[in-house]
């Protein structure tokens, strides 16, 4: 019983630790602020008529029609029926975000630790490593939140396997199942694979240990609960994982019909994204040694250089105002590293690199060889395209390692990985059962290597030019000698950091140093190390993600204000799109107020892109008529920004007098360029072949009108003396859209490129569009079912330990009494 309590209180208080940590670190959410996330911004404009019209009508739409010319809503927030590991999700993040997150990259580090077995003194130390490394940290500033959210569930997954390969089997599974649920309804896919691909390796380890210590048997035991394990956590989130599938097929990252480029130049034939795409971030080779020092190649491409740098006091120099050379400077691209920008450098600590180095020497078993292999592998494929045999090799024979882009992301299984390592180093220091000679032997090793790439990188700082893809810019502003005041600035913060790092390291190495020599107690030496853990992280993170990034709720709320262009066009009530040239292709801002043909994803509708890039960004006309484009915004030389309505848009449908049938894909949108979109539609009678057998023609009597809208139903009332073929302005999607002629459902089919269209019987007709979606469907009736099964399997275990726990003390009484 006493030993229940200390290890509830103990876990309990240790909890309540992180929950101050993470509300220290972001404290302002404690006054009501909330971070402001681009991203986030960006998501609010997107998902603007979605929660709009779920707060009206309590139901969810699953389309949108306010971005990318219309899309399904499965990536934007949607909720599904029988969705109770979200709730659960959200029961677990209780804390203000983006605390929330924080405290779950703690807590499930700790546990993590703990399930390894090591002491929770160190597995604190370990979490709050892991939650504070940089990378981690600036995500949440980039607003990048599924990509939080899904790492910090990582640990607990990871838990989960380490249980079951330690013949916790009913605990294994139950914690593996749980956090393959909770990493899934995170929704970020991409971070679970890349993880997938260091479970890949530390199964082979494990297999390599099992077949050594002949345990092949319980070897496969093991994997096939994690088997079993991992397929319920996934069976507890069917609706997200299929509706995303089918909408991935739909999108950029689906293969393309395409065969050209815009250009008619021949395009690359994949069923992913190209390789230019997913390698656009890749990480420079020796730009991967900021994980050791932050600033190694300027750390952020806006970087704060302050008062004392030469670029400030160059302007000063130059007439500035103090206050405009502040401003210049609080925002400058320090950053000069291979990829086209980043927010900041992947650090996980310099102590954390030290202690992984010494792990290397110290540390024996397969735990060292995965926790390695796991970082080298990441390490390597981060490097994209300066590593381009393996990453070829990974993008063409790798199942589905094409479908994601910015390699440079799966760094984040070195994030995991390295402080893992660095915690059982620290663990097998303060073993009593490792030889003092080897403890001492590794830390001169360790200290050798770590410090002998330190003075390496003084050494070779020469070789460097220090030059950022940016400077030319600088120089075209007049300031001609700023971009050679820049590189002494990045000069500068290269030396200041690597010293900064090396002291670090030398700290660290002093307290284990008289640890081993017996000068100071274990306890103050992982209070010493924890604190300076904490020092060396929160100092490097406070420059990208502060205070300073913080703004009132309203601001995050409403993230875009209306221009007087937009409510110009506002006042016109009809349903139309808009397209804001000012804005991008890549903006959500026009979704935030209006229908728009633009939008913020990083899984595109295809078919919208392919209009883009061949005919939307030249003006097509005929385009922006049928994809009923009624207000375009521009601005003129002054920088006044006004609308301009176009009185040829195509409005909402209308009957044509031809379809034009066209052999493929390429002649079906090509065709678009010369094409008088209202009357004819162009249609590829490859994919379509029963069309020549519809008898339609068309008068100047014939009408059409949307009557009623809603984002997931459209109605028309037709009116017409003959069969008519009738166009929509709206996107074909073939998973959900149904078309009902009078109350019955009725074919529709795909025409210039994009569109739908319906064949209508003569006379006069309503004709309704309705998305229902089979996969919500059929998704929620699997995800019901697993939850239910999750569920008993989870009280039986709760049931299972507590009978089990009884039983010992029952047996540890009856042992006592009889004493």
């Amino acid at each position: 019983m006493k030993k229940g309590l200390k290890f509830f209180f103990t876990h309990f208080f240790v909890t309540v630790f992180f929950i101050i940590a993470a509300l220290a670190y972001f404290h302002p959410v404690l006054q009501g602020k909330v971070i402001f996330q681009n991203d986030i911004a960006q998501y609010t404009g997107m998902a603007k008529e979605q929660n709009d019209f779920r707060k009206r009508t309590e139901t969810e739409p699953y389309w949108t029609n306010s971005a990318f010319g219309g899309m399904p809503t499965y990536q934007l927030g949607a909720n599904y029926p029988h969705n109770y590991v979200k709730k659960l999700d959200r029961l677990i993040r209780f804390l203000p975000r983006p605390a929330d997150y924080l405290f779950l990259y703690f807590i499930g580090f700790y546990i993590l630790l703990c399930c390894l077995k090591v002491d929770y003194k160190l597995a604190i130390l370990g979490a709050l490593a892991f939650g504070f490394s940089t990378y981690l940290i600036i995500i949440i500033g980039a607003g990048h939140n599924a990509k939080a959210h899904a790492l910090a569930y990582l640990p607990i997954l990871l838990a989960g396997i380490i249980l079951v390969f330690r013949k916790k089997y009913l605990s294994g599974f139950l914690v593996a199942a749980l956090g393959m649920a909770l990493e899934i309804v995170a929704n970020h896919y991409q971070m679970t694979y890349y993880f997938m691909l260091l479970v890949l390796v530390l199964g082979i380890a494990y297999l390599v240990d099992a077949i050594k210590r002949k345990e092949l048997k319980h070897y496969f035991i093991s994997v096939g609960i994690l088997v079993a394990a991992v397929g319920l956590g996934i069976a507890a989130n069917a609706t997200s994982l299929l509706a995303t599938k089918e909408y991935a097929d739909w999108s950029t990252r689906g293969k393309s019909e395409l065969t050209i480029n815009p250009d008619g130049s021949p395009k690359q034939s994949t069923n992913g994204l190209s390789k230019e795409y997913i390698t656009q971030w890749s990480y420079g080779i020796a730009e991967s040694l900021n994980l050791f020092v932050p600033r190694l190649f300027g750390g952020a491409s806006q970087e704060n250089l302050g008062e004392d740098s030469k670029s400030f006091n160059y302007l000063i120099d130059k007439g500035l105002p103090r206050s405009s050379a502040l401003d210049f400077v609080s925002g400058i691209p320090l950053y000069w590293g291979e990829q086209p920008g980043t927010s900041g450098p992947a650090y996980i600590g310099a102590i954390i690199f030290f202690l992984f180095i010494l792990g290397l020497f110290l540390v024996k078993g397969k735990h060292k060889w995965w926790l390695l292999f796991g970082v080298l592998l990441s390490l390597m494929l981060s490097w994209g395209k300066n590593f381009s045999g393996l990453t070829n090799f990974m993008i063409d024979y790798f199942p589905l390692y094409d479908k994601f882009r910015a390699v440079s992301s799966i760094q984040i299984v070195l994030e995991l990985c390295a402080p893992l390592l660095a915690i059982l180093t620290l663990k097998k220091i303060f073993s009593s059962k490792v030889p003092q000679a080897d403890k001492l032997n590794s830390l001169k090793y360790a200290g050798a290597v770590v410090l002998g790439l330190g003075i390496l990188l003084f050494l070779v700082k020469g070789m460097f030019d220090f030059t950022g893809p940016s400077d030319e810019r600088l120089r075209m502003t007049g300031l001609e000698e700023l971009p050679e005041m820049l590189k002494l600035d990045r000069k500068a913060v290269y030396t200041n950091d690597l010293v900064r790092s090396l002291v670090y390291v030398l700290l660290t190495a002093g307290l284990v140093w008289f640890y081993l020599k017996g000068k100071l107690k274990e306890n103050l030496v992982v209070l010493g190390i924890g604190l300076l853990v904490v020092f060396d992280l929160v100092g490097v993170n406070l420059r990208y993600v502060n205070a300073d990034n913080f703004v009132s709720k309203r601001r995050m709320l409403e993230p875009f204000q209306a221009s007087e262009a937009d409510k110009l066009i506002m006042e016109d009530d009809g349903v139309y799109r808009v397209f804001d040239q000012t804005d991008g292709f890549d903006s959500a801002k026009t979704a935030y107020f209006h229908q728009s043909i633009t939008g913020y994803h990083a899984a595109k509708p295809a078919g919208m892109q392919d209009l883009y890039e061949f005919h939307i960004y030249k003006g097509n006309l005929s385009v922006f008529n049928m994809l009923n484009i009624k207000y375009v915004i521009r601005q003129d030389q002054e920088g006044n920004i006004f609308p301009i309505q176009n009185p040829d848009a195509n409005g909402n449908a209308w009957f044509v007098k031809e379809l034009k049938p066209v052999n493929s894909a390429n002649e079906e949108i090509l065709a678009l360029d010369s094409l008088d979109t209202k009357s004819v539609a162009v249609f590829n009678s490859q994919k379509i072949t029963n069309i020549n057998r519809f008898d339609f023609q068309v008068d100047s009597t014939a009408t059409i009108q949307l009557t009623d809208y809603e984002p997931n139903h459209l109605t028309y009332s037709s009116s017409n003396p003959n069969a008519g073929i009738v166009v929509f302005s709206e996107m074909y999607y073939p998973h959900g859209w149904n078309a009902y002629l009078d109350g019955e459902r009725t074919d529709h089919f795909k025409v210039n490129y994009v569109l739908r269209a319906v064949r209508v019987p003569q006379g006069e007709h309503i004709i309704e569009f309705k998305f229902e979606p089979e996969v919500v469907k059929q998704g929620s009736t699997i995800s019901l079912a697993s939850t239910i099964l999750l569920g008993l399997v989870l009280m039986g275990g709760i049931g299972y330990s507590f009978w089990r726990t009884k039983k010992e003390e029952g047996t540890e009484e009856n042992v006592q009494t009889s004493n």
